[in-house]
């Protein structure tokens, strides 16, 4: 199909890019200047637009932490669920956070593991007195300052996972566990909130809202269970929700990042609209179904249920998606810290440079997830692939940070290298996801107006370039090191040839 021939870059932004990414909700403030009043509908809770901050931040911290922490054991070789058979892929499950459900597996590797270490009668949340003891020695401010240099924006941490277990001194008592398997004796989620703010960076709370074993023990084999494990009972309905109250109050998070469901859609809905009046730079992530809206052919990810972001899990999109979305993953297979993990499990920084890379450029955030030990330690195998992402960041980072998409993600050159696209302040970025050979590179359909310069991010001076028919020509310094990418900055923004 014919198109038409030329379109300026500029131009094309704002008929293409920035009509499919603006806000289709009423603004987060109304015409007087005065905050909205938010109602506990979805009508309602969808006119909040998402904050610049979390559309500029990029990059977050994701910290799965908790009694799961001290075996720190899972199996490294559950495969993918969807090309594994759910009923293997739970009883070999690598997420050593799930490690409770899988232990209840009979004949998992878990299960033997568990048997030859502790004891085939020792109790699962025995761990909690050995995590109390470990924590005291971390400290939150160096945690907080990782990942401040990483280059990290916000940081979410587990407040509760499916365990049950608290990782702040809960006020509202959990009635079907002894009072030292509750909770925290220390306040991990307000140390932790301190210290991240301390750096600047934006502080969120993730809690499984959906699924706790300590409310109702069932054994996950498949996913119809994920849905019948959701406790909806009046007690736990009352216990999620004081429990996210809570949290809101004590530690104001930015983020309210709920997990596999939530019991009740009328507490869902007057909790979204507490949060955002009272924070109204708040954000809230998409798991929030309840069972029944679970069943209703939506899964955990529900489209219909109000959220300002989905959140594909080890996934991520194809092409630049309006809605704003964020990619959670860990480093390697496991949320938790698995002991079993090595390198490779572990992603490489090369690869996950270009992963990252290639979220944004569709309008993603990447909320890449550390699993410390019980003490607080960060594996040093997870620091180096932070300090590499790092390192990237501060010589490439102006094309990340507080960037859109542009009107397309990505293409290759003329050579075969990927590249993918970001734009800001009338610049487009042009991202080599590969070092190319001969110090040479051709961006094909690209046209630069005379006055365009050209600049390796990184290096001191412009770029020679010239046009060869439709495509753009780009001398590279024949001192250019081979990164694990590549940053191109042409300003003003060119003109996308389009066929």
């Amino acid at each position: 199909m014919l198109r038409r021939a030329v379109v300026r870059g500029a131009t094309l932004v704002l008929l293409v890019t920035a009509l499919a990414l603006m806000p289709t909700r009423r603004a987060a403030a109304q015409d007087d200047g005065s905050a909205p009043s938010f109602k506990p509908t979805t009508e309602s809770l969808n006119q909040h637009e998402v904050p610049a901050w979390f559309e500029d931040a990029k990059l977050g911290i994701f910290i799965h932490w908790g009694i799961y922490s001290v075996p720190g054991w899972a199996p490294t070789s559950a495969g993918e669920l969807g090309e594994v058979p759910p009923e293997e892929w739970f009883a070999n499950n690598s997420y050593a956070e799930w490690y409770l459900n899988t232990l209840r597996i009979e004949g998992s590797p878990t299960e033997s593991y568990h048997a030859e270490t502790y004891g085939e009668d020792y109790d699962y949340y025995n761990f909690a007195s050995t995590f109390n003891d470990e924590v005291q020695t971390w400290n939150p401010e160096d945690m907080a300052k990782l990942f401040a240099d990483v280059g990290a924006r916000y940081v979410v941490l587990t407040s509760k996972h499916h365990d049950g277990f608290t990782l702040w001194p809960s006020r509202s008592d959990n009635p079907h566990l002894a009072n030292e398997h509750e909770s925290t004796k220390r306040d991990i989620v307000g140390d932790l909130a301190a210290a991240v703010r301390k750096q600047d960076l934006r502080f969120g709370l993730y809690y499984s809202g959906g699924i706790d074993w300590s409310f109702r023990p069932k054994v996950i084999k498949s996913i119809p269970d994920l849905t019948d494990a959701v406790p909806t009972n009046e007690t736990y309905a009352s216990y999620a929700q004081a429990h996210w109250r809570e949290l809101i109050e004590r530690y104001e998070p930015s983020i309210l990042w709920n997990d596999i469901a939530y019991p009740s859609v009328e507490r869902r809905q007057q909790l979204i609209a507490d949060y955002y009046n009272q924070f109204p730079k708040g954000v809230v992530n998409n798991r929030w179904s309840t069972p029944d809206e679970m069943q209703n052919g939506a899964g955990i990810q529900r489209s219909g249920v109000h959220a300002d972001f989905t959140t594909p899990e080890y996934a991520q999109y194809d092409e630049i998606t309006p809605k704003k979305w964020e990619a959670t993953r860990g480093i390697g297979h496991s949320f938790g810290y698995n002991r079993n993990e090595g390198p490779d499990e572990m992603l490489t920084v090369d690869e996950l440079v270009d992963s990252f890379v290639d979220i944004v450029s569709k309008n993603g955030n990447l909320l890449l997830n550390v699993g410390p030990k019980a003490d607080g330690t960060i594996p040093q195998m997870q620091v180096e692939r932070l300090q590499g992402l790092g390192d990237w960041l501060a010589v490439n980072g102006e094309a990340i940070f507080g960037t859109r998409p542009w009107v397309e993600a990505g293409d290759t050159t003329a050579g075969g290298i990927p590249v993918r696209f970001t734009q800001k302040d009338n610049r487009v970025y042009a991202l080599l996801l590969e070092t190319p050979s001969n110090f040479e590179v051709t961006l094909e359909n690209f046209h630069l107006e005379e006055e365009t310069e050209v600049t390796l991010l990184g290096t001191d001076g412009t770029l020679s370039w010239s046009q060869n028919g439709r495509d753009l020509v780009v001398e590279l310094p024949d001192t250019m090191d081979d990164a694990v990418a590549h940053t191109l900055r042409i300003a003003p923004m060119p003109w996308r040839l389009i066929q």
